[in-house]
């Protein structure tokens, strides 16, 4: 899968509909944005300068080559090179159990999305926080 999706897979990506303004909308409110992938760091570089996301992000971190890093040390790893000790004000986004799984393994509330991989059912089996159907419903629990 990783050979494939290095050399074609990463350019059959599109941001999700509405995710640009999002991230803008919550770049002016403040917020501090970072990317915790299992993907491969260089990988996820590449895919958000593609479609022009990366510098809503302070911090884009992820896997290594040659590591196999579980989701809560690639969330560890981003929080620190983002010199982010308190975490009463964070929170992960992702859409599948491992997102939300790493997440409170190291003392996050985490938002499980439905319009990626992860299901319903999947968000509520591994105790996800909040479970938001689109775009506009993550923005409007950012936000508010």
């Amino acid at each position: 899968f990783r050979e494939y999706y290095n050399v074609y897979g990463w350019l059959e990506n599109g941001p999700y509909d509405g995710i640009e303004a999002l991230l803008e909308k919550l770049t002016l409110a403040g917020k501090t944005l970072i990317v915790a992938t299992s993907k491969p760091e260089e990988t996820a570089i590449r895919v958000l300068d593609h479609f022009g996301l990366a510098p809503y992000f302070e911090i884009i971190s992820g896997a290594t080559p040659a590591d196999n890093s579980t989701k809560d040390t690639v969330i560890l790893e981003a929080l620190r090179r983002a010199e982010i000790t308190d975490l009463s004000r964070m929170v992960m986004v992702g859409d599948r159990k491992h997102d939300i799984l790493g997440a409170h393994k190291v003392g996050l509330p985490a938002i499980g999305v439905l319009y990626g991989f992860g299901d319903e059912a999947e968000h509520r089996a591994c105790g996800a926080d909040y479970i938001v159907r689109d775009v506009a419903a993550l923005g409007d629990l950012l936000l508010n």
